[in-house]
C-alpha cells in the first residue's frame, strides 16, 4: 500500500514537471508566418479572433458614451460644487473627470484597433450611455448621483468582462483596468458622502 502511494506521488511530480505542449499552430513557424500575412491590412485583428468584432465595438462604444457622460457630469459638478466641503469635493470631481476622459480615449483607441469607429457624436450620447447625466445643485446630491453612476459603470464593465471571456484578452484587460478605477471612484465617493454629511 505504501509503495503504491510512493509510486503515485512520484508519477504526479513527474507529470507536474513536464511542461505543457504548445499547440501545433504556434510551433509550426512556417504556418504561423503564412497565417500572419493573410489579411495584413486588419492590423491587430488576426484570423484567430473569434468574437463578433461588430458586437465588441458596439459594447465598447456604449462604454465610451458612458465615460463621456461621466466626464461631463463630473466637470459640471466640479464647477458648481459649493459649501463648506465644496473646494475639497470639487478637487475630487476634477480628478475623476480626468480619469473618465482617459478611459474614453483608451476605449476609442481599442475600437480603432478592432477595425471599428469610435462614436463621439453628441446626438444620442445620453441614450447610448449606461449612466445618466445629472446637473445637481446640492453637494450631497452631486456626490450621490456620481456614486450611482459609478455603480452602474461597475456592473456594466463586469458584464462586459464576462462577455469577452478569454476570447479577447487585450480588450478584457483594458476593461478590467477601467473597472478597477471605477471601483476606486465608488470608494472615494462613499467617503465623500460621509464627509459631506458631517
Amino acid at each position: 500500500m505504501k509503495i503504491a502511494a510512493v509510486k503515485s506521488s512520484v508519477a504526479n511530480v513527474a507529470n507536474a514537471a513536464t511542461p505543457p505542449v504548445a499547440p501545433s499552430h504556434i510551433t509550426d513557424k512556417k504556418a504561423l508566418r503564412e497565417q500572419a500575412r493573410k489579411g495584413v491590412g486588419k492590423g491587430a485583428v488576426t484570423p484567430d479572433y473569434t468574437l463578433d468584432r461588430v458586437a465588441v465595438c458596439a459594447h465598447l462604444n456604449d462604454a465610451l458614451a458612458t465615460e463621456l457622460v461621466c466626464f461631463l457630469r463630473y466637470k459640471r459638478h466640479y464647477y458648481t460644487a459649493k459649501g463648506i466641503h465644496g473646494r475639497f469635493v470639487a478637487a475630487e470631481f476634477q480628478e475623476h473627470a480626468g480619469q473618465e476622459l482617459a478611459h474614453a480615449e483608451q476605449l476609442a483607441e481599442r475600437i480603432m484597433q478592432l477595425g471599428g469607429t469610435p462614436d463621439f457624436n453628441p446626438a444620442g450620447l445620453a441614450e447610448r450611455s449606461h449612466a445618466e447625466y445629472h446637473d445637481g445643485l446640492v453637494l450631497q446630491d452631486m456626490i450621490r448621483e456620481d456614486l450611482i453612476a459609478e455603480r452602474i459603470a461597475i456592473e456594466s464593465y463586469r458584464a462586459l468582462v464576462r462577455f469577452l471571456g478569454n476570447e479577447d484578452p487585450t480588450t478584457r484587460l483594458l476593461v478590467e483596468s477601467i473597472l478597477a478605477m471605477e471601483e476606486q471612484h465608488a470608494d472615494d465617493l462613499v467617503d465623500l458622502l460621509e464627509s459631506a454629511a458631517n
